[in-house]
Parts: C-alpha cells; sequence; structure tokens
C-alpha cells in the first residue's frame, strides 16, 4: 500500500502562514501525497482528458519511463491537489540526487519539451488570479520528502491563460517552446512560407529524386518500428559525436523507455515519420501522438555528404506538415529552443520558466548555489571565447561516462 500524507490548508491556515493581505486563499485546499501510480491513475486521467501539455503530462508515458528506469516506489512522488474536495491538479515528480541534495524533477527533464503540472481547465480558469496564487503556495507547503523541488521549462501560458502557475516557487526564465497551430497544411503553407521558400524547398526535393526513389511514411508500434528507432539514434549519436557532446540516449535505461514506446502492444501514442532513399532511410522523426497535437522530441538524419544537398532533414519535416493534418493533427510540438525549422513553421512561441521551491535550510543553500551556477552559465553562453572552450571541456569530461540518469535517493 503506498503511503498517502493529507494536509488540510483552509483560509485561517492560509493567514496564519503569512499569505500576505490582498491575496484570496482558497476555501479548502488538500495536498495529497502518493508513491504508486497506479493509485492515482484515475485523477490523472479524468485530468488528461481535456488535452495534456506534454508528453511528461501522459499517465502511459510516464509508467513506461518508471518501469524503464525501475525508479524505486520511494523516490516516485505524485501529488494529488484538490479544492474543496476535487481533484484540481497532479504533479508527478522523481526524487533523485542533485546538487549536493534531494530534488524532486519532472521525471523525463530535457526528453519533452516542456514540462507543467496537470489541471482540471475549468475550475481552474474561473479561479481568480489571487486564487490560483494562493492554491500554489498551498501545494508547495504541502510537499515533502526532498530537499527541494526544481521544475524546469514549465510554460508561461496554457489555453490563453497567462502565468497560471504563479505562487509555485520561484520563477526564472528560460528558453521558449516552438508549436504550428494550423487548421490545415494549405494555412500553415500560406501563413509560413514564401514564394522563396516553396522555390527553395521544391529545389531540395528535386535534388533528392535526382538520386533515386524518395519515399515518405508513418509507422506506429509495432514489429517493423524497432530497426527504424535503432538507425534513428544510429544517427543520432554520429550527430553528437561530430558536436563533441554526450549522447543523452546512450545510457541503458533511456535505450530501453524508447524502445518500449514502439514495441508491439505498446500503450503510448509513439509515431516515427521517416523518408527513405532507394529503401534507405535519410531521415526520420520519433513524435508522441496526444489528441490533435503530435509531440517531436527527437529527429535524425543521414550524414551522407552525397545526400546533404537535398537537406533530407527538412524535407521530412515538410512531408510531415503535409500529412499530419489528414490525421487529425492541429498541432505540431518541436520542443524548445531555437532552429531554422522552427522558424519556418512554428506560429506559437511559449516563454517557458524553471520553478524552484526550497523545502528544507539546505534546500535554499542549494538554490542560492544553483542560481550562481545559472548566472556563470549564462554568461559563458554568451561569451564567443568561452563558450566553445566550455563545450570542449563538457566533452573531455562526459567521455568516460556512459550517460546514466542521476542517481536515486536513499531514505
Amino acid at each position: 500500500m503506498a503511503e498517502v500524507a493529507s494536509f488540510e490548508i483552509g483560509l485561517a491556515a492560509h493567514r496564519r502562514r503569512g499569505i500576505r493581505s490582498g491575496v484570496a486563499a482558497p476555501p479548502a485546499v488538500t495536498v495529497t501525497l502518493s508513491h504508486s501510480i497506479e493509485e492515482v491513475e484515475p485523477v490523472w486521467r479524468r485530468l488528461a482528458a481535456d488535452g495534456i501539455e506534454s508528453p511528461g503530462q501522459s499517465y502511459d508515458f510516464i509508467r513506461l519511463w518508471v518501469e524503464a528506469h525501475r525508479i524505486p516506489v520511494r523516490d516516485q512522488l505524485f501529488v494529488v491537489a484538490a479544492l474543496n474536495g476535487l481533484p484540481l491538479a497532479l504533479l508527478p515528480l522523481w526524487r533523485q540526487r542533485r546538487w549536493g541534495g534531494s530534488v524532486f524533477t519532472w521525471f523525463p527533464g530535457t526528453h519533452v519539451g516542456c514540462g507543467a503540472p496537470l489541471l482540471d481547465r475549468k475550475r481552474f480558469e474561473a479561479m481568480a488570479l489571487g486564487e490560483r496564487c494562493a492554491f500554489w503556495q498551498a501545494v508547495g507547503r504541502g510537499i515533502s520528502g526532498a530537499d527541494l523541488v526544481y521544475l524546469p521549462a514549465v510554460p508561461q501560458l496554457v489555453h490563453k491563460l497567462e502565468n497560471p502557475f504563479a505562487g509555485l516557487g520561484r520563477a526564472v526564465p528560460g528558453e521558449t517552446l516552438y508549436r504550428a497551430a494550423f487548421s490545415s497544411f494549405a494555412e500553415a503553407d500560406a501563413a509560413q512560407r514564401s514564394k522563396s521558400r516553396r522555390k527553395h524547398d521544391r529545389q531540395q526535393g528535386e535534388k533528392l529524386a535526382a538520386m533515386g526513389e524518395v519515399t515518405f511514411e508513418v509507422v506506429r508500434p509495432g514489429v517493423a518500428a524497432r530497426p527504424i528507432l535503432d538507425e534513428m539514434f544510429r544517427q543520432r549519436a554520429k550527430r553528437f559525436a561530430v558536436m563533441g557532446v554526450r549522447d543523452p540516449f546512450a545510457a541503458p535505461e533511456i535505450a530501453r523507455f524508447y524502445r518500449e514506446t514502439v514495441a508491439p502492444g505498446s500503450e503510448v501514442e509513439a509515431r516515427l515519420h521517416l523518408m527513405r532513399l532507394d529503401g534507405r532511410i535519410i531521415a526520420v522523426r520519433y513524435s508522441i501522438a496526444a489528441g490533435d497535437r503530435l509531440f517531436c522530441l527527437v529527429s535524425a538524419m543521414t550524414d551522407d555528404p552525397a545526400v546533404q544537398p537535398g537537406s533530407p532533414g527538412k524535407q521530412c519535416l515538410l512531408r510531415m506538415m503535409q500529412t499530419l493534418f489528414d490525421e487529425g493533427f492541429r498541432v505540431l510540438d518541436l520542443g524548445a529552443g531555437p532552429s531554422d525549422e522552427k522558424r519556418h513553421w512554428c506560429n506559437v512561441q511559449i516563454p517557458l520558466d524553471s520553478r524552484y521551491l526550497a523545502l528544507t535550510a539546505k534546500g535554499r543553500l542549494m538554490l542560492a548555489a544553483h542560481g550562481v551556477w545559472q548566472r556563470t552559465r549564462r554568461r559563458i553562453k554568451s561569451d564567443k571565447r568561452l563558450y566553445p572552450l566550455a563545450l570542449r571541456l563538457r566533452a573531455w569530461l562526459s567521455r568516460p561516462a556512459g550517460g546514466a540518469p542521476q542517481t536515486a535517493v536513499e531514505d
């Protein structure tokens, strides 16, 4: 039986605990902590029924992640926050050892574009800004079991609701999330492609066609998906080696997770969009489908210099855009961070932030030290002399490492 702890935090408790005057508090917030993903499944699926912002909010995706990584039950935490007895939010968290202490964070980390609590959107949107802020403060006080809560890449916009997670820890601005949201390819084409862009794409397509037979296909989980996935990771590994950075997919548990998502009978709605030249895979994209949204998590293409003039990666994305609307999708999420392909196709940009919540005195020290590191990191990345040196140093330090994730924490 999972360990569950509940916290009743009413209006009077909010006042006693120092909520500043003028900020409304919810009448009754109950925060329940569970170590069993099966126990929270009914609530999870109910909250996700109206749509999700990330594969990290998918029950099947996270359940498989937990199994593939063999995460101990004690290091899994599922925070269910109810308002007046009805679940309003859920946070799935993984306790890890980081920065000299224990940290609760999202399960998939940077393997997805963003992460956020699941919400009962209609009820949450009906709350006033002050009520939402007080709600998240109550949620934060209800979490225990680690030194710090670290929630990276949290969107500042959810269904036109700006800054919906205000009050949930300290926010630090991060990257930007890019999405293409259209009703049809014709609409996307008219909005995003200029005449010169169409001409350029056509010329690249003609170059590929001159090299041999070009085909495009979409593959779902099953026996045929495994060799495609393996080829995608071979292509990615070569790319990381050229860049001189650690391959984030090299760890055995990461490879096991992705393979399980495309295995026969997988409950994860994985999609592989791929382009072949005379039967050989020259570009592939791995995505997760959820309702009318398609989240592209991994892309790869051949390093064969003879094929590069045809830009197989861009051609594969073009074919995706030309076909995904016919499959019922209306949003293609291309993840965080700028790139040419996102600039070409994405009409929606959502700012992300990282949220930090210290739970102990040690957590406050960790938060301060991490803040210094983040400022130093930003300075290095903006320095044209220091950044190349930092990349080479990181590559050298990561060579002997296998890319294993952070270790679990002992109680």
